[in-house]
């Protein structure tokens, strides 16, 4: 289905990265606290006005079923998924190519007091950014979501490699708008369990 001009001017799909293994939490990500943190990330994007959502897979194996997706979530396999996070972006990015989206904000699944609010202010600043850039940003800390106009994705793509993401084409990028959302969550990645949380 296309979607009219001028919502596809304007729409975002989201995307959550949960391809990794979770080596020092102790099983992948996508399983942490049974779906729970999956779930948050989900929820967030959508409630964010993301639409699609897509989850990118990797070490839970291929088959959706392992993971307790939420309904009507989009999923798929990041193949390469070991060689770090850059596959799984590659993977979310290629998939949000094929949708109607203007726009892409990427979401790990271990940010789980993310939540929707903060995903609405970085998606209105990309909205109204001259390049279509912008991130959350917490005590000065660069975090996620990440926001990306389409033109952005290719050279994206082009440039992850190993865990950086998008870190190395958007290091240089001075027209990225940076958005504080202190007052909506503190935006840390959680790599350990609860019960021994560092």
């Amino acid at each position: 289905m296309v979607a009219p001009a001028h919502l596809a001017a304007t729409s975002c799909a989201g995307i959550v990265l949960a391809a990794g293994a979770g080596t020092r939490y102790g099983r992948p990500k996508a399983l942490a606290e049974g779906g729970a943190w999956l779930r948050t990330a989900v929820r967030a994007l959508a409630d964010g006005g993301c639409d699609p959502v897509i989850v990118v897979l990797g070490a839970t194996g291929p088959k959706p079923y392992l993971v307790d997706l939420p309904p009507g979530t989009e999923h798929v396999w990041a193949a390469d998924w070991a060689t770090g996070l850059s596959a799984a972006l590659r993977a979310g990015l290629r998939a949000v190519a094929r949708t109607p989206a203007h726009y892409a904000a990427i979401m790990p699944v271990d940010t789980p007091d993310v939540g929707a609010d903060v995903v609405a202010r970085v998606l209105a600043a990309a909205r109204t950014a001259p390049h279509g850039l912008a991130r959350a940003v917490f005590h000065n800390t660069p975090g996620h979501p990440v926001v990306l106009a389409s033109a952005h994705w290719n050279a994206v793509i082009a440039s992850a490699t190993g865990d950086s993401g998008a870190r190395t084409y958007l290091r240089d990028k001075s027209d990225m708008v940076c958005v504080t959302c202190d007052d909506l969550a503190t935006g840390m990645d959680r790599d350990f369990p609860a019960t021994t949380a560092r």
